[in-house]
């Protein structure tokens, strides 16, 4: 049986982590979850100082061919080693996360929605949507306690690159969900989706 492929994206602080973590906290290892953001281009070559100043935001920046390779293999049955990216040195490591094929596949990302070839592979396409002061005081939260930024690189990233490809990339691919969610704290929205997990998982079963 084919495992079910859901996406989930949305703009920065839109709150599409906190839908992923609830739906890993009901289900656990049954099903396994990508982050598209560990996909981000290593960049060796470049100094600190020239890899903070890279967008970030915008599609070429990630590895998106080795995602979409990797989630063919799963759905093959095969396992896969994800990249994991390290933004306190904006450069991917050379650690990897070892991923089990299981029934049920989720990927989170800005841009999952973005991408053609992504948007292919999967059976429910989601998009979760804040306001724009809730998103960016989010991520300069996150990215104070967890990445080490100060509040100064925080606003220009914002200002040169988050917000121009939020509206030129994330925003517009909020026409191609099946399910357009209002914050990642919906319960209507959780229950409707792990309903339709269950029932996948249940099949797998069979």
């Amino acid at each position: 049986m084919r495992p079910l492929m859901i996406g989930i994206a949305g703009g920065t602080g839109s709150g599409k982590s906190t839908f992923t973590d609830h739906l890993k906290g009901i289900f656990g290892d049954r099903i396994a979850v990508l982050y598209h953001d560990n996909y981000y281009r290593r960049n060796d070559a470049l100094s600190m100082e020239e890899r903070a100043k890279l967008n970030y935001d915008h599609p070429d920046a990630l590895e998106t061919d080795l995602l979409v390779e990797q989630l063919k293999k799963l759905r093959e049955g095969q396992p896969v080693d994800s990249p994991v990216y390290d933004f306190t040195v904006h450069n991917r490591s050379d650690q990897v996360i070892h991923i089990e094929p299981r029934p049920v596949i989720i990927v989170e990302g800005i841009l999952v929605l973005a991408e053609p070839e992504l948007r292919e592979l999967f059976d429910i396409k989601i998009y979760v949507e804040a306001d724009a002061d809730e998103r960016i005081l989010r991520r300069a939260i996150r990215d104070m306690k967890e990445r080490g930024r100060d509040i100064e690189g925080i606003a220009r990233q914002y200002l040169d690159s988050v917000k121009p490809m939020h509206y030129l990339f994330v925003e517009p691919s909020r026409s191609k969900a099946d399910l357009v969610i209002n914050g990642g704290l919906n319960p209507i929205a959780l229950d409707l989706v792990a309903a339709k997990i269950r029932d996948t998982l249940s099949q797998s079963k069979d």
